[in-house]
């Protein structure tokens, strides 16, 4: 991960067009930045940047989860719909003025869907 900008995987799209409850992730911290991964697949990199940390710490957010400590994993659980959030906000271009509206408005949605998806058991 040494370009500074936040990649965002292919493999994403094909995870995200099959709607599903949970998604079974792992959130990992390394001296290179932060990464989301699906069965051994980088979904998201976050380079150890400025922008990449603050793409790594509002997706994180999305997802209702924490960073990880450098050279640690935590598990992570969200549907398709969560995910998706979650990657667009990653993707956003935080040295964009344009970009912090749509970023509340992805947190707002995700804080949304997680509290659906919690209070529908």
């Amino acid at each position: 991960m040494s370009d500074a900008r936040t990649k965002i995987s292919e493999y994403v799209d094909e995870l995200i067009s099959v709607p599903r409850a949970h998604v079974r992730m792992e959130m990992r911290q390394d001296e290179k930045g932060l990464s989301l991964m699906h069965d051994g697949r980088a979904l998201v990199e976050c380079p150890l940047t400025r922008e990449g940390m603050m793409s790594a710490g509002f997706m994180a957010q999305a997802l209702g989860a924490k960073i990880p400590p450098l050279g640690e994993s935590t598990p992570v659980r969200a549907s398709t719909g969560l995910l998706f959030r979650a990657v667009s906000i990653a993707a956003l271009d935080y040295t964009k003025e344009e970009s912090m509206a749509l970023l509340e408005r992805l947190l707002e949605e995700a804080d949304e869907q997680r509290g659906a998806s919690s209070d529908a058991v």
